[in-house]
């Protein structure tokens, strides 16, 4: 069967999707060997494009802060309160930026969806001084 402009075989494809398959269903990397995942930032990391996404900052839209907590949030995260959310960010490793902020939310709130906390968090932001 002509494959088109694919480089590997039907059985290199099966190959790799089960290699993947532990990834994709945990959400996180499997690998016993630390070395092989990738470190994450550093609080004492110099600010890069503008440093780490807060809400309230001037460049802080909804997609970046949608995205940065995305980073370190999955679904199975929610529906949660601020205090929830904050444990989570916190063993996710977010910046510090980003945690305190949802630590600052009512703590009688709760988020179904990364949008709503997203949204919550870029309005409480407009609402602080920057």
């Amino acid at each position: 069967m002509q494959r088109g402009s694919d480089r590997l075989s039907v059985h290199r494809d099966e190959e790799m999707k089960h290699e993947l398959q532990g990834l994709l269903r945990s959400g996180h990397p499997t690998r016993t060997e630390e070395w092989h995942d990738p470190e994450p930032t550093a609080d004492d990391d110099p600010e890069v494009a503008g440093g780490p996404v807060a809400p309230g900052r001037s460049t802080a839209s909804l997609a970046t802060v949608r995205t940065e907590l995305a980073r370190h949030l999955n679904r199975h995260t929610f529906p949660a309160g601020p205090r929830e959310l904050t444990t989570a960010l916190r063993r996710a490793y977010a910046p510090d930026a980003l945690t305190e902020a949802v630590e600052h939310l009512p703590r009688s709130s709760r988020y179904t969806t990364l949008q709503h906390l997203a949204e919550a968090l870029v309005e409480a932001g407009r609402g602080r001084p920057g």
